[in-house]
């Protein structure tokens, strides 16, 4: 019987890189699954995928891959959320001179075929990241409608900003100790 399976290239040393969005999820089928696909070093991490900022152990990989080595993940999703961020880490790679290779997709950027592959499937991972946000605000505007939406609370506690105001505090000082922006403590300042 014949293997479909695509073949990434055995010559390249690979490093795996495994991540899940919260602690509660477990990381360890996909620690088994880089494991057989050959890793020599996993990195793992517990971050939210949505962004590139934070992604301590992801960052130590792109800043210390080599030419000719393979970042090896199980989903183009255990990246990035956005097809920016995997454009991104893709064009990291190549100006590294090193690869990406998914276990359960035929994505490996070494061949044509997987970086044509890994191309659609960041467009369609897009697409559907759009097609949750128009959900969400169609529910968001119904909820609305219904007036049963309340939005997210305020993160900004106006009334500790308008005290170190009263008590001669800067806003530089205000926002570094708060950890809001200037422009935040301004807007309470000028109401």
């Amino acid at each position: 019987m014949a293997n479909n399976t695509p073949k990434m290239n055995r010559s390249t040393s690979r490093i795996g890189y495994a991540r899940t969005s919260t602690t509660d999820q477990n990381l360890e089928a996909q620690v088994l699954a880089l494991e057989a696909a050959g890793c020599h070093l996993i990195r793992t991490e517990q971050r939210s995928g949505g962004s590139l900022k934070d992604r301590v152990e992801l960052q130590t990989i792109l800043d210390f891959i080599h030419p000719g080595e393979t970042l090896v993940v199980t989903r183009i999703d255990r990246l990035a959320r956005s097809m920016h961020d995997l454009q991104i880490i893709v064009q990291w790679l190549r100006d590294k001179g090193a690869n990406l290779y998914a276990t359960e997709q035929p994505v490996d950027t070494s061949t044509a075929a997987g970086k044509a592959f890994f191309d659609m499937l960041g467009v369609f991972a897009e697409f559907e990241t759009n097609l949750r946000r128009e959900r969400q605000a169609e529910g968001i505007a119904a909820a609305k409608t219904r007036g049963v939406y309340k939005g997210r609370p305020p993160q900004i506690d106006k009334k500790k900003i308008e005290m170190r105001l009263a008590a001669g505090q800067s806003p530089t000082e205000i926002a570094r100790e708060l950890g809001v922006s200037r422009g935040t403590v301004y807007k309470v300042k000028n109401r």
